[in-house]
């Protein structure tokens, strides 16, 4: 500005650098590119600055989303981690200890006491109950304690299914008379599913168990299994107490509240989160439908070979 002022006010102190003519239009045309050079050169590296620090955040940003859903994860795994130890110090603590107490119990009063055989006869079929289903429960915590640990081991194989789980049947059929509860089922022969055996017979010995529990006496069991597309369905029907609507959504949980059967008979609550797990490690699924006072259906699907199905 002061250069220009000089120029202006003292013109004959600035000589003219340039001819008149050719040299001002070489002044102009090397004049006017030359900023309009420094800027873009000047905007460029300011905008190359500004997209490298731009990626930086932005990676940033998602390395931070990350390592929170990582940490979210591992909480929910700990929390889950924690209310199956609650659980299993629940069951040990309580379920298990419980029936132990009563037998403990009965053995003093034998060894102190004489008792009178009607007497002696109801208390022996209460303890006979009781310790069955101690050992239902401790079948249960051991399997699923053992599926936690081994992890996703499964044996597919293509089995007969009526062949698989008829021993299952026939022991679900004895525990169902003894409260005078029908069980029939209808599978066909031919059917050839493809599962872990062992697992698919742990799954619909619960299934039965909880329907025979929670029946009352005289009542009625369904078994059937048939082909949907290239799945089999397998369904445990009865016409028991059913399922209160506010204990349907943690019913295939860990933190699912035990109840008791028809004749007092208490789970753990482990056998359909057991049911589940072992069913969806085969490529299966499991579900069900129940109202209270009509009964309930629990079905579960695995794959079949639909070739040997006719």
């Amino acid at each position: 500005m002061v250069l220009h002022l000089v120029a202006y006010y003292y013109p004959a102190l600035v000589k003219h650098p340039f001819e008149a003519g050719k040299g001002e239009l070489i002044d102009r045309i090397t004049a006017f590119p030359i900023p309009v050079i420094a800027i873009y050169i000047v905007i460029k590296y300011i905008r190359k600055s500004y997209d490298k620090e731009r990626v930086a955040a932005e990676e940033k940003a998602v390395a931070i989303e990350a390592q929170n859903r990582h940490i979210l994860l591992q909480k929910e795994q700990l929390e889950k981690s924690d209310a199956e130890k609650n659980k299993l110090m629940s069951i040990i603590s309580h379920d298990m200890r419980t029936p132990l107490i009563n037998i403990q119990n009965y053995l003093e009063l034998l060894n102190e006491n004489e008792l009178d055989s009607p007497l002696r006869i109801v208390i022996e079929q209460e303890l006979l109950a009781a310790t069955n289903g101690t050992m239902d429960m401790l079948t249960n915590l051991l399997q699923w304690s053992k599926s936690q640990m081994e992890g996703p081991a499964v044996n597919l194989m293509s089995e007969n299914l009526l062949e698989t789980i008829k021993s299952t049947l026939d022991m679900g059929k004895t525990q169902a008379a003894k409260k005078d509860i029908t069980l029939s089922y209808e599978i066909s022969p031919a059917l050839v599913v493809i599962a872990d055996m062992n697992m698919l017979q742990l799954v619909v010995r619960n299934l039965i168990s909880n329907a025979i529990k929670f029946t009352l006496n005289g009542g009625v069991i369904k078994i059937h299994a048939h082909l949907v597309q290239h799945e089999c369905k397998i369904t445990v029907s009865d016409n028991g107490k059913g399922i209160e609507p506010n204990k349907q959504q943690k019913i295939f949980s860990i933190n699912t509240e035990p109840d008791f059967g028809t004749n007092n008979e208490k789970g753990v609550g482990l056998g359909l989160l057991l049911c589940k797990e072992f069913i969806e490690r085969q490529g299966g699924r499991i579900g069900f439908e129940s109202a209270v006072g009509q009964g309930s259906s629990f079905f579960v699907f695995v794959p079949a070979e639909t070739d040997f199905y006719q």
